[in-house]
């Protein structure tokens, strides 16, 4: 059987490299509601873009929440990610929205309440937005996608869609319990559908770190990730990040300005937590990406390298 050449080989584990590195896509899901999931996909996305990052914030729960945070009217829309989802051929880049500069939003309005019936028996059902971003990607260095509170066919949408997992969740024993679901989940989907899915890490939200409780569960939290580090489970390499997100009244004050945290309160604990996590993101991104540049510099160098022979003679000729 014939081999691969070299420089085929470089170009499948560039794309591979491609497909869990550059141009990030996260989904950031919590099956439990109220662990400031939409708090911290808004605002991650808004510190993102204020560092000059095209990002793509992707709201998929039919609560619009996270399209309402950004002062868009979900019932002023003439098309939302609902029109992405239910026609295949509809040109995705149709329904996107300009929030702020460098952020763009693919809001949500009430109608994807039905999405998860209607989706339900049609083809290719769980990645209609995996082929709208074939589209929408490459313009974007990040996606962030809100996952509605629920394991339907919108969540399954996202994580198939997706590179990589955040977990927004409280400090709280209820909480670190259903991580273990939630990770279950991700499991059978990186399984079943989407191969590169991982895990990046947990985000602590609400977090007052002077209570013994929290800091129990971020310590067994800490403790079970690093467990897994070096396997073969989807979150083997998760961590917890830093900061954690303080909790903070204007956090929760500023959705119904529609208004970031950036905007609103810039100066806030949640505005500095949240600006520093960002950075952090960035930095790790630029980080992998010059990381993934070197190593697909020494393999094409590698493959253009002439081959060396050496012709060994008889022994009675060299004798001779």
């Amino acid at each position: 059987m014939a081999g691969k050449s070299a420089s085929g080989t470089v170009q499948q584990n560039s794309a591979q490299r491609d497909s869990a590195g550059r141009g990030r896509r996260i989904a950031l899901m919590n099956q439990k509601g109220g662990v400031g999931k939409t708090t911290a996909a808004v605002n991650l996305a808004a510190g993102i873009a204020e560092q000059g990052r095209r990002t793509l914030l992707i709201d998929l729960d039919p609560q619009a929440h996270a399209t309402l945070h950004l002062g868009i009217d979900p019932g002023a829309l003439e098309r939302s990610v609902y029109d992405v989802l239910l026609d295949p051929d509809d040109d995705p880049r149709a329904s996107v929205v300009e929030g702020r500069p460098f952020l763009d939003v693919l809001p949500a309005e009430v109608d994807l309440a039905g999405a998860e019936t209607e989706l339900a028996g049609m083809e290719g059902a769980q990645r209609r937005l995996a082929r709208a971003l074939e589209t929408l990607g490459p313009k974007y260095e990040f996606v962030l996608m809100d996952c509605p509170p629920s394991l339907g066919m919108l969540t399954i949408n996202a994580l198939s869609a997706a590179r990589e997992v955040m977990i927004p969740m409280q400090a709280h024993f209820l909480a670190l319990q259903g991580v273990g679901k939630l990770l279950e989940t991700v499991s059978l989907v990186a399984q079943r559908v989407n191969p590169v899915l991982r895990v990046m890490g947990v985000l602590l939200s609400m977090h007052d770190e002077n209570t013994n409780h929290a800091r129990e569960v971020v310590a067994d939290l800490e403790a079970f990730l690093e467990s897994a580090e070096g396997g073969e489970a989807p979150w083997s390499g998760a961590k917890v990040y830093r900061p954690a997100i303080r909790r903070n009244i204007k956090l929760a004050e500023c959705p119904s300005f529609g208004k970031t945290v950036f905007e609103y309160a810039p100066w806030a604990p949640g505005a500095l937590d949240f600006r520093k996590l960002a950075e952090g993101l960035v930095a790790e991104s630029d980080a992998r990406s010059s990381e993934l540049a070197e190593r697909e510099q020494e393999e094409e160098e590698s493959a253009a390298a002439p081959e060396v022979v050496v012709e060994l003679k008889p022994t009675a000729e060299r004798s001779a």
